[in-house]
């Protein structure tokens, strides 16, 4: 079972999003204590062993140059329309996918209690979100709850439809949500029979991102953005990155395939399933995709295109697949070992900051923030910026998603 801790680059670790709470089956060879066996207690502590070795390497690395930007001023549109001397102020519009809880729901908070942004909270679960939205104090006027779920390209087609009804403004994307299913022993699938990780981390919002472009180049904003959450265990170029199993992508002959596990592989590299380096794969792609569309859209259409790794969120539900133990060691770990954690809140606020700050303006970038929480420009690894293998993941993916 194979760790997915976020240590930093140069700098912190990460994390993602979640799914159900794993069920554990031993087999009758193992002994179970508290219902999980003696082979997860031991692949748990083998985890943070690991940690703690990269710990003690991080700290004999050559610290790079950081630049601060931490200001949070954001500017407000100007309503174009209206008449000469008569300018009027709009709030920003802003969907979040995924926003229901953790980084995304921070993020939200964020932005709505600034007053300067309407938050469009696309989630799987309407309910939850509602709930999640009402639990942290968000104003009604600052949100709207749509439903989405990115392991169905039919419902990501209908998400886009019901806003594009709605009549809102689109000024910045934030593709947020992911699933993370790190003990999984065996592939499921989304509604097209996709890998499950893969179909929904970065084929749906893949579809959703491309369908939304020409609602985000319409907008009069002074700061139209596309944001895809990265994060630093696709980054092979970083400690965190070399925690096994490693992202690689391969030549993409599971992804030709289309990752069905039928007669091919569910994986992206073709290789046997893992459940952890699928999430990897996916933000290897994402991060990929970010960069494809910079090269692709940018000039055309002055949008931003970013990505970004906010910290280590260390008590999120990223790691509820992962066993009991590591889930209590994890965040003592991370606040007092590698003093990389970071809290919904702050994580959020990083987030929130890419979407509005000015001086993170930047397109083409992979943001990353110091131990003092100044961001920076952080280097992807050889994989994650190869334009290249960019090329041919976009051009496949858009074969998947119906759009080639």
């Amino acid at each position: 079972m194979a760790l997915q801790a976020h240590l930093g680059s140069i700098t912190a670790p990460t994390l993602s999003l979640h799914k159900k709470e794993a069920r554990w089956s031993p087999s009758t060879k193992e002994t179970v204590f508290f219902g999980t066996s003696v082979s997860d207690y031991q692949a748990a502590i083998s985890d943070l062993s690991s940690l703690i070795i990269i710990s003690n390497n991080r700290r004999a690395l050559k610290r790079g140059c950081v630049r601060a930007q931490t200001t949070m001023t954001t500017t407000p549109a100007i309503n174009r329309a209206a008449p000469e001397g008569k300018k009027t102020l709009r709030k920003g519009s802003v969907i979040i996918t995924g926003a229901s809880s953790g980084l995304g729901l921070a993020t939200a908070k964020a932005l709505a209690e600034s007053g300067k942004w309407h938050v469009v909270m696309a989630c799987r679960d309407f309910l939850k979100a509602e709930k999640a939205a009402r639990s942290v104090g968000m104003s009604r006027e600052n949100y709207t709850v749509m439903h989405l779920d990115l392991a169905s390209l039919d419902s990501v087609r209908q998400f886009v439809d019901n806003f594009k009804r709605s009549g809102r403004p689109l000024d910045v994307l934030v593709c947020n949500a992911a699933v993370y299913l790190p003990t999984a022993k065996e592939p499921t699938f989304t509604a097209e029979g996709f890998e499950l990780s893969v179909g929904t981390n970065h084929l749906g919002h893949f579809l959703l991102s491309r369908i939304l472009l020409e609602d985000m180049q319409k907008s009069d904003y002074p700061a139209k953005r596309l944001i895809i959450v990265g994060s630093i265990t696709g980054n092979t170029n970083t400690l965190a990155g070399n925690v096994p199993p490693k992202a690689y992508l391969g030549d993409l002959r599971g992804l030709s395939a289309g990752l069905n596990g039928t007669n091919t592989s569910p994986m992206i590299d073709g290789g046997d399933f893992d459940g952890a380096k699928a999430y990897k794969d996916s933000k290897v792609c994402n991060m990929l995709t970010m960069q494809e569309f910079h090269r692709r859209y940018h000039e055309e259409t002055g949008i931003t295109f970013n990505s970004l790794y906010p910290g280590c969120i260390a008590t999120t539900g990223l790691f509820r697949e992962h066993i009991p133990l590591f889930r209590l060691l994890f965040p003592p770990f991370q606040k007092y070992i590698t003093k990389g954690y970071v809290s919904e809140e702050e994580a959020g606020k990083r987030l929130a900051q890419v979407v509005s700050d000015p001086s993170l303006s930047k397109s083409g970038v992979y943001w990353s923030w110091n131990k003092d929480s100044a961001s920076f420009e952080n280097q992807l690894s050889q994989e994650a910026s190869d334009v290249e293998k960019a090329r041919k993941v976009w051009e496949l993916s858009e074969k998947l998603v119906g759009l080639a």
